[in-house]
């Protein structure tokens, strides 16, 4: 610790420091205080600590639309029409570049489908299938990451029932620059699955006519195609562009044993205006003062949402497999009161959740209201105690 007042420098280490503060961000943080993050650009720009006396979550209550939120995602029920729309996301968050949505089926599509508006990430939760595109066939199980280009003819095969994040795209989706790391940091690109071609060309899929359907998405709305053939049918393809998998196993968490790393170091995919990150287990830091949970922030330059999966999510108390949290940009959140405890004598984290934050604000649909969580913005009340 340490209490000083006036400038520090000048040049790329120019910046302030007044009263007691933590010579380290995140470690040793002064007894009888609450160190918060204030930065911009996400934890890229610039940034300050406060050390505050009082927890910057210890609202009494809130009123306005400005408030954490959160939702039992999985609890949505999908489309009530069968057939023609199983499959299908219902949006829950949306703004112009990112709509996230939940997909809910038991067993396989009875059209192909080809989305116009965007690329797709589908985060199987639950279940297991074939994923059928242009591409050839990919075989998928609870924990996979797929990734869908815009523009690419498929249909799903469900083996079991399944329910997937979806994350569509209005950006094209890629991987995120790995710097002083390496390309090979978190997993190396030759460890993502691509699909691989069935050989003779398939005669399931049809419907009662003996057509094949596809739907083609544009611009929200749906166009039916109709095939005296499977449209998919390709005899070979080579290039750089294709649907492609990995599951959560394969990906390797970036972690540093003295020092809390901000959330963007789990950053698996970049699109334009949004990231997603995935957090899975890993060793918890380790050295006696470090700080062994996220940091409180203000989120004043993109919204937060955080789809949880799988695991023990120690530093968010209340909160169950599939749901769903949104923290918009401008309130404050952190973890929750007795979260620091829980951690104290723990060495590893066996969270599994993806992250999503998008620089512009998020939009939340009627839908997601009626499995909303409406008492979240005050669970942070439940015991004050650090």
């Amino acid at each position: 610790m340490s209490t000083s007042s006036g400038q520090s420098g000048f040049g790329s280490g120019f910046g302030w420091s007044q009263g007691t503060v933590a010579a380290q961000p995140h470690v040793k943080v002064p007894d009888g205080t609450y160190e918060e993050e204030h930065g911009r650009r996400g934890f890229f720009g610039r940034t300050s600590h406060l050390y505050h006396r009082h927890p910057p979550t210890g609202w009494t209550r809130i009123e306005g639309e400005l408030k954490p939120r959160a939702y039992y995602a999985t609890k949505v029920e999908p489309f009530s029409l069968p057939g023609e729309q199983l499959g299908r996301p219902v949006g829950l968050l949306e703004n112009a570049d990112v709509r996230l949505g939940i997909a809910k089926f038991p067993t396989e599509m009875t059209v192909y489908v080809r989305n116009g508006d965007g690329d797709e990430v589908r985060f199987v939760h639950e279940g297991a299938g074939t994923l059928e595109t242009d591409y050839g066939d990919l075989d998928y199980k609870a924990g996979d990451y797929l990734v869908i280009p815009r523009g690419t003819t498929y249909r799903f095969v469900a083996k079991t029932p399944n329910a997937h994040l979806v994350i569509e795209s209005a950006g094209e989706i890629e991987l995120p620059e790995r710097g002083m790391l390496g390309r090979h940091a978190q997993f190396d690109p030759m460890i993502m699955r691509t699909p691989k071609l069935a050989g003779a060309e398939k005669t399931t899929g049809k419907n009662a006519k003996g057509e094949w359907q596809l739907q083609i998405k544009r611009e929200g709305d749906w166009t039916n195609v109709f095939y005296p053939f499977n449209p998919i049918n390709t005899a070979g393809w080579k290039g750089d562009l294709s649907p492609w998998a990995i599951h959560v196993d394969e990906i390797r968490p970036v972690v540093s044993p003295r020092y809390h790393l901000p959330p963007s170091v789990h950053t698996t995919f970049v699109s334009r205006n949004f990231v997603i990150c995935s957090f899975l287990p890993r060793p918890l830091e380790s050295e006696e003062g470090a700080m062994k949970v996220p940091f409180y922030h203000r989120n004043i330059d993109f919204d937060e949402v955080l789809f949880y999966h799988a695991g023990n999510f120690f530093s968010r108390e209340g909160i169950s497999v599939g749901a769903i949290t949104w923290h918009p940009q401008g309130i404050h959140h952190g973890p929750h009161p007795n979260a620091a405890t829980n951690a104290a004598d723990k060495d590893f984290t066996h969270e599994i959740a993806v992250m999503v934050d998008t620089r512009n604000p998020l939009r939340a649909t009627s839908t997601a209201e009626t499995v909303e969580y409406r008492e979240y913005h005050m669970s942070w009340r439940a015991d004050q105690k650090r």
